[in-house]
């Protein structure tokens, strides 16, 4: 009966050996899988680019094909005219903020940074550890006749544990040990099992002691993650400081163009007129050859302005970056929104604080002073000596099976308590001492930068202040010198059909209002590109409506 009993013991702590091991390895295997096999969306998948060395190597040659279309063809009468889409400068803000790529690439990069940051805090997870041996040892013994023995043992080992790290900078362990022995030697029982139960802890006291060192890492990943966001939004900032100024670029442009067409129009009334007082015998036939130039230059500043037009347009159209608005549709760009010219009392004492207070430069640098400051502290903590306190308590077990080993091991009749100290100290120190100087010179050279870039910012506040009341004074003058050429235009065409001038006369009085036209739309447009670089340079941006951006998060299925 007894023997019954033994042998179902043995089956059963066979069958728990054997079903330890099989859980053990479903769960290696089981964190494997979790740890090393993501999938990734399409586009993320490995690919290779395989470039042919003549493509690296030769340079290709333009074919470029001779137009049929003659010189005086310069368009189709039958074709249809282009599509014209109205937009207002609000508009134009909020398709750029929802489709331009320059801010599409800088908004991922938040998504980013937050995730270092969260890499740094993973530091402090707990983890699942596992570790098993299986040994054969013969080992050599002298016996008292002179002869050389062995010792065969087999042991197989398997650990079970959890480590905690501390933000403190120590370690907590908690650990299962098994041992299955088998030996020729003589022993008591043969096979024997060892089980032990561990909790260990491991705590630096200087070098890498205390929550501010271990917490140094995700300090500056905070700091980089807020950087990230300030250059973020310094490129909004940007992006829509560019839309405006694109805008009111093509502003000018269009009304430069309807300038000079209206111009044109005027020439080509003149020579309507040259020729009629040719033929009635007033005029000579020379003032129909000077029209004719006039009509001539006038429709070569038409082909310029409409080309100017049109690269005005690609610009605003490349900004926009709308689905069906890309650079090569012919689609026509009309500004909705027209200038309002006022002139402003500005306070260069309030601006310069605004500036200092918003522009995202200054913020970056104060985050990177801080960054400094946490830099120098670390590396000071890691000029102190090492000094690692250990502390390991453990319970024993043992038995001719599993079961009688788990037996005694919570029985508690067998336990170890261990405490240790250990020291290194660097003679000299010198690297550790190079980096905490390393960091001190890095802050003091931010320290710099500060002061240089506020001189900057000051710099260029005050050029936009300078720059604005100069554009208001053009538009002034550009508006009274417009009107005094369109009275002189006006006159001299009087003086033609009177007789006492020459169409030479009158094309150039007409060139100088043409210019004078010209010259306070640019101004116009200058202005309002004046109030857009000083709400830039003073980190705003012109408008009622606040602007607020999101990062954007790729899809993934990384979990």
């Amino acid at each position: 009966m007894n023997n019954q009993i033994s042998t179902f013991k043995f089956q059963i702590s066979n069958f728990c050996r054997g079903l330890a091991l099989l859980c053990i390895c479903a769960v290696m295997l089981l964190c494997t899988f979790l740890t090393g096999c993501e999938s990734f969306p399409g586009d993320e998948d490995f690919y290779e680019v395989t470039v042919a060395p003549e493509k690296l190597r030769e340079v290709e040659t333009l074919a470029l094909q001779e137009s049929e279309i003659e010189e005086n063809d310069r368009t189709d009468s039958n074709a249809p005219p282009p599509k014209e889409l109205e937009l207002n400068l609000e508009q134009c803000r909020a398709l750029t903020l929802e489709n331009n790529l320059e801010l599409k690439v800088q908004l991922i990069s938040p998504a980013i940074a937050a995730e270092m940051v969260g890499e740094a805090e993973a530091v402090f997870e707990a983890a699942f550890t596992s570790n098993m041996v299986y040994s054969i040892g013969d080992t050599p013994t002298v016996t008292t006749l002179d002869a050389i023995s062995g010792s065969k043992v087999k042991n197989l080992y398997n650990d079970l544990g959890v480590q905690v790290p501390l933000r403190t900078g120590g370690t907590v362990r908690f650990d299962m040990v098994g041992n299955r022995t088998r030996t020729d030697a003589p022993t008591a029982f043969n096979p024997f099992y060892s089980s032990d139960l561990g909790v260990s802890i491991s705590q630096p006291l200087l070098r890498g002691a205390g929550n501010r060192a271990n917490t140094h890492a995700i300090r500056i990943a905070e700091y980089e993650r807020q950087i990230t966001d300030a250059r973020t939004k310094l490129e909004v900032i940007r992006v829509i400081a560019a839309v405006d100024r694109v805008y009111w670029r093509l502003y000018a442009t269009r009304k430069e163009l309807e300038v000079r067409e209206k111009q044109y129009d005027l020439a080509k009334t003149l020579n309507d007129q040259a020729r009629r007082f040719v033929e009635a015998g007033d005029k000579s036939q020379v003032e129909i050859i000077r029209t004719e130039a006039g009509v001539a230059q006038q429709l070569e500043a038409i082909i310029v302005a409409e080309n100017n037009l049109r690269d005005r347009e690609r610009e605003l159209k490349r900004t926009l970056n709308k689905t069906d608005l890309d650079m090569s549709t012919p689609t026509v760009l009309i500004p909705m929104t027209e200038p309002a010219p006022v002139r402003y009392e500005l306070d260069k004492t309030q601006l310069l604080a605004i500036a200092f207070e918003n522009r995202m430069e200054m913020l970056e640098l104060e985050l990177q002073i801080a960054e400094d400051i946490s830099s120098i502290d670390y590396m000071h903590n890691q000029t102190l000596p090492l000094v690692i306190m250990d502390y390991r308590y453990n319970v024993n077990g043992l038995g001719d099976s599993r079961d009688d080993s788990f037996d005694l091991l919570f029985n508690k009749r067998f336990e170890d308590h261990r405490v240790g100290l250990s020291l290194l100290v660097p003679l000299g120190n010198e690297a550790a001492k190079s980096r905490l100087r390393q960091a001190f010179y890095q802050r003091r050279l931010r320290l710099a930068s500060r002061n240089n870039r506020q001189a900057l910012i000051e710099l260029e506040v005050l050029n936009a202040i300078d720059q604005l009341e100069a554009n208001w004074q053009r538009i002034l003058a550009s508006r009274q010198s417009a009107i005094l050429d369109g009275r002189l235009f006006e006159a001299e065409k009087r003086q033609f059909e009177l007789g006492l001038r020459t169409s030479t006369d009158v094309l150039q009085a007409q060139t100088n209002f043409a210019n004078s036209q010209s010259a306070e739309i640019l101004a116009l447009a200058e202005y309002q590109i004046a109030l857009v670089d000083l709400s830039y340079a003073t980190g705003t941006l012109l408008g009622a409506a606040k602007v607020r951006w999101e990062p954007i998060v790729p899809q993934s299925s990384i979990k």
